[in-house]
C-alpha cells in the first residue's frame, strides 16, 4: 500500500517525538545569555573565553565523546560579543534569506529591494551592482564559532513550481585554539512566468587559530557568491492575467526572452537572457599582541592567562567580481517598443569585471587589560583596483585611506559605545569619508535599553556611472559626491516586548535612475523620516500577537517613492505542548500602503523611480504551522491566500504586483526543515 505525502510527514513527527536526539540546553531560544547555561560545566571570563568551573581547565581540551551536550557560541566578524544558536520557530523569515520587508520581481532569487529607504552608506570604490546583495554571504555576516563538539545544521526548503533552497553549515574545533567552519547554500526557483528562473550559489569557509600562548591570532575567510537570474522585462499585456485559459501565468508572453527557450527544470540554472554576477573574497586578518601574563591557581592546577595591552594588526583582502547582462536571442522590435533601445547585433552583452587588493595596517591599544571589548584603533590602508570592460578597455587606480575606531562595552554591560571613521587621503576616491558613533545604555532591568547614534558618509558615485563602464547609461556626466547624514534611535524593552525606533536622513547629491537607461543626480537637499514600532501582545495563555508598524515620510518632492505605511502582523497559537514538542501556528498578514512603486531595468539591474503608475495591493496573507522537536524544526506555509478570487471558481488569480509589469504569485506553498546534529 502506498503512503501519501501527509502520512510520511505524520510518521516522521511521531518518530522524532520518541527519538532520543542529543541536543544541549545551550541551543535553546535566546541570543546573549550564554553565561547562564545550566547544563554545562563551563563558565566564561570577561573576554568570553571558556574556563572550566571545577578545576579551571579549558573545557575544550578534554571532552567525553559520548556526552550528550554541547557548548557552542559564535562571534560575528569584527565583533567581540558572544552569541548563541537561535532555536526559535515563530518567525520563518529569521531563517529565510529574504527578510519580510524586502520584495523582488515575483520570484525568489530575483532582484530584491527594501520597502524602506536604504541608501548605500559606504565610502570609496563601489562597482554599483547591489540587487542580489540580500541573498549573498558577506564579511559582516560571517560567524566565527567556538564549540566543544562538531556541530552540523542541514536545511531544505521546497516551494511551489519546484522552488528549492538547500543549506549546510558545519563547524568544529580541532583543538581548543583552532576552529573551522563551512557554509554552503544553493537556491533555484524556476519561476511563475516565462524566462524568470533564478538561482543563488553561496559558499563560505572560515578558520580561526590562536597560539597556545595567545599572543598571535589569525582569522581566515573565503566567500564565493554566484547569482544567475533570467530577465523577462515584465509582461507584454498584464490585463490577460484575468482571462487565462489554464489559470497559469506561464501562458503569457514577456517583453524579452525568446519564446520556447524558457523551462521549469528545477536543476537548470542556465540563463539565456539575464544577469550573471560572480564574486570571490579572500580575507586574512592576523595580529600579534604585547601584554601581561597572569595565572589562576585552583587546587593543584595552574591556568596561564594572557592579557593583551597593545596589538599590531594586518588585514589582507583580495576580491574579484564580474557583472554581466546578456541576451542571446535579441528581438530588436521588442527592445525598441518597450525600452526604446536599438541593439546593434543579434546578441547583447554588457560586462564589467574588477580586482581589488587591499592591505590594512593597524595599531590597537587596550586601556583595561580584562576587557577586550574596550579598545582604541588607528590604521592606514592601501587599495589597488583593476577594472576590465568587455574586451574594450581596462583601467587601474588606487586609494589610500586612514581609519580610526573606539569601542567600549563596559564590563557591567551598562554602556556600549562604538565610534569609527574613515578618510580617503589620496587616489580615485580622495575626499570620501565616513563617520559613525553609537551609544547604548542599559536603563534598568525593567526599563530596557536605549541606543542613539549618528552617521555621515561622503562618497564618490558608483563606477557604473563612469563612461568606461560597458553598461549603457545615456546621460553620463561629471557627478558630484553624495553626502548622507543619518540620525537614529532605538528603545528596547525585552521584559514587555517593546521596540520603538526611528531614523532621519538628510541627503544631498542623491544618485538615482529615472528610466531604463537614464541616471540623474538630485542636487537639492531632501529628508526622509522612518519610524518603527514592534510589540508582542499576550492575548491568552497560548495566543500571541506580534505586530510591526513602519511609517515613512519625505520632505519636498525628492526622487524617492516610498510606501507611507507598512505593517506586519502574526497571530499565533504557540507553546510547549509536550516534553519535546514546541508549536507555533496561525496567520501572518503584511500590508503596504498604495504608492508609486519603482520600476526595474533588467539591463542595468536597477530599480528606478517612476511617477505614472500607483500600485494598490491587497494585504499579503499566509497561514503557517511551525514546530520544533528537539533538534528538528519544521515549517509549513500557505502563502498569498489574499489572491483568492471567489468570482472565478475560487481561483487564486488576484495577484499583487511588485512593479508595474511584474506580478507576484498566486497561492504558494513552502515546506522547510532545519535539523542540527551534534557529532
Amino acid at each position: 500500500m502506498r503512503l501519501k505525502f501527509g502520512q510520511y510527514i505524520l510518521m516522521l513527527v511521531i518518530f522524532l517525538l520518541i527519538a532520543d536526539i542529543p541536543l544541549s540546553a545551550q541551543l535553546r531560544t535566546g541570543r546573549f545569555n550564554m553565561q547562564q547555561s545550566q547544563s554545562s560545566n563551563v563558565s566564561y571570563d570577561s573576554q568570553g573565553r571558556p574556563i572550566k568551573k571545577s578545576d579551571g581547565k579549558d573545557s575544550l581540551q578534554k571532552r567525553d565523546r559520548f556526552a550528550d551536550s554541547i557548548t557552542i557560541f559564535y562571534r560575528y566578524f569584527d565583533s567581540t560579543r558572544i552569541r548563541i544558536i537561535d532555536s526559535s520557530i515563530n518567525d520563518f523569515t529569521a531563517r529565510f534569506p529574504l527578510p519580510a520587508y524586502y520584495y523582488n520581481l515575483g520570484n525568489y532569487a530575483t532582484a530584491a529591494q527594501s520597502y524602506f529607504f536604504n541608501p548605500l552608506m559606504k565610502p570609496g570604490f563601489d562597482a554599483g551592482f547591489h540587487q542580489y546583495d540580500i541573498y549573498q554571504y558577506t564579511l559582516e555576516g560571517t560567524r566565527f564559532f567556538q564549540t566543544t563538539r562538531p556541530y552540523t545544521e542541514l536545511s531544505y526548503v521546497l516551494g511551489s513550481k519546484a522552488e528549492q533552497l538547500i543549506s549546510v553549515t558545519h563547524t568544529q574545533n580541532r583543538k581548543s585554539n583552532a576552529n573551522f567552519s563551512l557554509e554552503y547554500r544553493f537556491s533555484n526557483a524556476p519561476g511563475n512566468l516565462k524566462n524568470q528562473n533564478a538561482s543563488q550559489n553561496n559558499f563560505r569557509f572560515t578558520n580561526h587559530y590562536q597560539t597556545p600562548g595567545k599572543k598571535y591570532e589569525a582569522f581566515l575567510v573565503f566567500i564565493s557568491n554566484k547569482s544567475a537570474s533570467s530577465e523577462n522585462g515584465g509582461l507584454q499585456d498584464k490585463e490577460k492575467l484575468t482571462t487565462l485559459a489554464l489559470n497559469d501565468p506561464y501562458e503569457l508572453e514577456t517583453r524579452i526572452g525568446k519564446a520556447g527557450t524558457a523551462g521549469r527544470n528545477p536543476f537548470n540554472t542556465a540563463v539565456n537572457t539575464g544577469n550573471l554576477y560572480k564574486g570571490n573574497t579572500l580575507l586574512l586578518r592576523h595580529h600579534y599582541d604585547l601584554g601581561t601574563k597572569d595565572s589562576i591557581v585552583t587546587d593543584s592546577v595552574t591556568v596561564r592567562i594572557f592579557y593583551p595591552r597593545f596589538r599590531i594588526e594586518h588585514t589582507l583582502r583580495y576580491a574579484n567580481s564580474g557583472y554581466q547582462y546578456y541576451d542571446n536571442y535579441v528581438d530588436s522590435a521588442r527592445y525598441s517598443q518597450y525600452f526604446n533601445y536599438r541593439p546593434g547585433n543579434d546578441s547583447v552583452s554588457f560586462k564589467d569585471s574588477w580586482r581589488d587588493m587591499t592591505n590594512e595596517f593597524s595599531l590597537i591599544s587596550f586601556p583595561e587589560k580584562k576587557n577586550l571589548s574596550q579598545f582604541l584603533k588607528a590604521g592606514i590602508a592601501l587599495q589597488n583596483l583593476k577594472g576590465s570592460f568587455d574586451t574594450v578597455a581596462t583601467t587601474s587606480f588606487y586609494n589610500v585611506y586612514v581609519l580610526g575606531e573606539y569601542r567600549n562595552r563596559t564590563r557591567n554591560q551598562v554602556w556600549d559605545i562604538e565610534a569609527n571613521g574613515q578618510l580617503y587621503l589620496n587616489g580615485a576616491s580622495a575626499g570620501d569619508y565616513a563617520a559613525f558613533i553609537s551609544m547604548k545604555r542599559l536603563l534598568g532591568k525593567k526599563a530596557g535599553y536605549l541606543n542613539i547614534g549618528f552617521q555621515n558618509v561622503n562618497r564618490s558615485p558608483s563606477f557604473i556611472f563612469d563612461p568606461l563602464s560597458r553598461f549603457p547609461i545615456h546621460n553620463r556626466t561629471t557627478f558630484g559626491k553624495e553626502n548622507i547624514i543619518r540620525l537614529f534611535a532605538l528603545y528596547e524593552n525585552p521584559r514587555n516586548g517593546w521596540k520603538l525606533g526611528g531614523e532621519y536622513f538628510a541627503v544631498n547629491n542623491y544618485m538615482y535612475f529615472d528610466s531604463f537607461f537614464s541616471a540623474k543626480q538630485e542636487a537639492t537637499l531632501f529628508n526622509v523620516l522612518h519610524l518603527h514600532a514592534e510589540k508582542k501582545f499576550r492575548l491568552s495563555n497560548h495566543w500571541n500577537w506580534y505586530t510591526e508598524i513602519d511609517v515613512q515620510q519625505t520632505t519636498g518632492q525628492p526622487p524617492v517613492n516610498l510606501p507611507f505605511f507598512y505593517t506586519r502582523n502574526r497571530i499565533a497559537y504557540e507553546g510547549n505542548f509536550s516534553t519535546n514538542l514546541f508549536l507555533s501556528t496561525g496567520l501572518e498578514i503584511k500590508y503596504t500602503a498604495a504608492y508609486k512603486a519603482d520600476n526595474y531595468s533588467p539591463f542595468l539591474g536597477k530599480y528606478f523611480v517612476q511617477n505614472t503608475n500607483t500600485i494598490h495591493n491587497r494585504p499579503d496573507i499566509s497561514a503557517f504551522i511551525h514546530f520544533r522537536i528537539k533538534s528538528f524544526k519544521g515549517f509549513f506555509r500557505l502563502e498569498n491566500l489574499n489572491t483568492l478570487n471567489i468570482t472565478d471558481g475560487f481561483a487564486f488569480n488576484k495577484l499583487n504586483f511588485m512593479t508595474t509589469d511584474n506580478p507576484g504569485t498566486g497561492l504558494w506553498t513552502r515546506f522547510g526543515i532545519w535539523w542540527n546534529f551534534v557529532n
